[in-house]
């Protein structure tokens, strides 16, 4: 997969984006950098399109900005030439798809029929934007082509919004939802930035579904973490199960370990929709994973020591499900 498509499938979310006025290209790339979501699809659907995605390019390179509804190869030019790193298409169209490729830009056309899905097989294309996702069937379409079309991948768009959006990503030939509902063209209109950031960051916080798993408690040797067990179903009627390592209490909230594990009193685990997705938000936060912690299935990390301690705890991720 393209080095695009692959930060586009790490961001998860495609921001889409109406802008009517050049300068709130700058106000709006910084309210989706704050509120953690580094991507925008800039619609070319005003008059403005061009000039905001050339001012973003060259001024905030740390966000990866596309050009959305292009419907002609003259648009698609224009596109790239203002720093467009992919292009989005609403329908299949050869004569863009094909002058995109020459680029060398990634190129996402809109299709919702097995039809127009093997016309853009024959292109040589492996992700392609499922548009309108909600009206042409939504994910159970999506379901229906994943044994025929496997390994192709989409990006729904079109009805996508927070309550709805962890439905399409859940599924496996889902690599990322387009969407506007954190930034809607009155808002931007409006100045309302603020506001933006604060609807990033909780399509981000939708998007990643952290909880907490269970919290890991330390003790010297299994005589001591066998006492403490014992104490908490004594206190609190909580159900104890032993390990080979640790004691679970209750539904598993509780872990007791029978020895030091990491973190200088214990650890604290958080369930995820994906931990390869987590990782890279936490990355741009500067937190890494600890080498040698990883457990895979399915070539998918499912479980991470990350490289910080919180008050004495050490804090891994796991994948939900």
């Amino acid at each position: 997969m393209d080095e695009i498509l692959k930060k586009i499938e790490c961001c998860g979310i495609v921001p889409v984006v109406k802008i009517e006025k050049v300068e709130d290209a700058l106000p709006l790339g910084h309210a989706l950098c704050e509120g953690g979501l580094p991507l925008a699809e800039i619609t070319f659907r005003t008059a403005a399109a061009e000039e905001v995605i050339r001012t973003l390019a060259e001024r905030m390179p740390e966000l990866i900005v596309g050009a959305g509804t292009v419907l002609t190869t003259e648009q698609a030019g224009k596109a790239i030439r203002a720093g467009a790193r992919f292009i989005v298409s609403p329908g299949f169209n050869p004569r863009v798809v094909s002058f995109c490729r020459e680029q060398g830009v990634p190129v996402i056309p809109g299709v919702n029929s097995p039809t127009q899905i093997e016309a853009a097989m024959e292109c040589g294309l492996r992700v392609l934007k499922f548009f309108p996702a909600e009206e042409s069937g939504g994910a159970a379409f999506l379901k229906a082509v994943a044994a025929p079309y496997e390994g192709i991948k989409f990006i729904p768009t079109g009805g996508i919004n927070a309550a709805n959006l962890i439905a399409y990503l859940s599924l496996k030939n889902v690599i990322a939802c387009g969407g506007s509902w954190m930034v809607k063209t009155e808002l931007i209109s409006a100045g309302k930035f603020e506001e933006i950031t604060r609807l990033t960051r909780e399509a981000v916080r939708v998007l990643l579904g952290f909880e907490l798993a269970h919290v890991g408690l330390n003790e010297e040797n299994s005589e001591n973490a066998g006492k403490s067990a014992e104490l908490f179903s004594r206190m609190f009627h909580f159900p104890v199960a032993e390990s080979q390592d640790s004691f679970f209490l209750g539904e598993k909230e509780i872990e007791i370990m029978m020895s030091p594990g990491r973190g200088e009193k214990g650890h604290l685990a958080f369930y995820t929709n994906d931990v390869g997705r987590a990782l890279f938000y936490l990355g741009r936060q500067g937190i890494r994973p600890v080498t040698g912690t990883e457990k895979e299935k399915d070539g998918n990390t499912i479980l991470v020591y990350l490289d910080r301690e919180i008050a004495g705890f050490a804090v891994h991720l796991r994948q939900k499900g």
